[in-house]
């Protein structure tokens, strides 16, 4: 069963194959005219989506070592992402797959990166997540405690009630001025800096749910102040603040997850998303493990940000059980899991 995974929801156009859920190929085109408007611009993601899906779905297939003959369905993000970008994989993967006769097979975003954990590659052995398991699901756009009882069946405990992690940490960034994106940025920094040397705030939200409109208030004040005082002084204590800043955003991660796994008792933790790729995020689950006893489940770099292996994996799942999508089905720029 080969199935080709078509993601298209934000600026990168990925696609990968994959046979019975063991990934073939997995290619990606990014688009790096964003890094000069410090952040995605929706018409040109869209269009560059539009001159990138041909090759890389093309070149996807090649290193799969399969004609697109062989493929059994093709799986494609319906949603959540920007309107524009997700037209143009959503209209490419209806014409690709009535072309060759094969079915369609939607897929949701947020559902593909909980779904990467179990994206198997030859060779590797790396344990899968029992179910059910709880999952932090983090990036640009998404800030949520998931509980995973089956591939289709996930439970929000907790979200957002603003601006997402990766959000927060990406306006922080543009604040110190560092540039676009400021998640991989912020990382780097805080990994030569104290994380203890600064104090921002933490907003007290009840039950599982997370706020950060109020860190990035607090991080703009406190810069503002500083920089009156010290012109240099972001130049000057750059690594510090993002080791603070970074600390204070995985401590607010960490305190509600820590929450979930204590209401729930499942004690098999995943992390996922964009912010999965954060060496600090990364640091607080090994630390956490060792003092509470949590199994943990971090992927792999290349499956933390947008990828098509979670695309392809989740229509995987939803083909054996024969869950297919007709043709009529249009995008979505804002879904939660089903």
């Amino acid at each position: 069963m080969d199935i080709l995974g078509i993601e298209s929801s934000g600026d990168d156009t990925p696609a990968a194959v994959l046979r019975d859920g063991v990934l073939l190929s997995n290619v990606t085109a990014s688009q790096e005219i964003h890094r000069s408007y410090g952040g995605v611009v929706p018409e040109l993601a869209s269009r560059a989506h539009q001159q990138n899906v041909v090759p890389v779905v093309d070149q996807a297939v090649k290193r799969a070592g399969i004609s697109k003959e062989q493929l059994s369905a093709v799986a494609f993000t319906r949603g959540p992402g920007l309107m524009g970008s997700l037209l143009v994989g959503v209209s490419f993967a209806k014409g690709f797959a009535r072309s060759l006769g094969i079915p369609l097979i939607d897929v949701n975003h947020l559902q593909g990166h909980v779904l990467a954990h179990f994206i198997r590659e030859d060779g590797s052995d790396a344990p899968l997540p029992p179910l059910p398991f709880l999952c932090l699901l983090v990036s640009g756009g998404n800030s949520q405690i998931v509980r995973v009882n089956a591939y289709n069946d996930m439970q929000v405990l907790g979200q957002t009630i603003d601006d997402a992690a990766g959000e927060a940490i990406d306006k922080c960034s543009k604040v110190m001025g560092l540039g676009y994106p400021g998640g991989p940025i912020i990382d780097r920094l805080a990994r030569q800096g104290n994380p203890h040397a600064y104090k921002f705030a933490e907003p007290q939200i009840p039950g599982l749910d997370y706020s950060f409109s109020g860190l990035k208030t607090s991080f703009l004040y406190s810069m503002r102040d500083w920089v009156a005082a010290e012109p240099d002084f972001i130049e000057k204590h750059k690594e510090d603040i993002a080791a603070s800043l970074e600390y204070t955003v995985v401590d607010i991660l960490m305190k509600k997850l820590r929450k979930a796994v204590k209401q729930t008792g499942i004690n098999h933790v995943a992390v996922a998303g964009g912010v999965s790729a954060n060496n600090g995020l990364r640091n607080a689950f090994r630390d956490h493990a060792e003092r509470y006893g949590w199994t943990i489940y971090i992927p792999k770099f290349s499956y933390t940000t947008d990828n098509a292996a979670m695309i392809g994996i989740t229509g995987y799942y939803k083909y054996l059980d024969g869950d297919f999508c007709s043709i009529d089905k249009p995008a979505f720029s804002k879904v939660t899991f089903k």
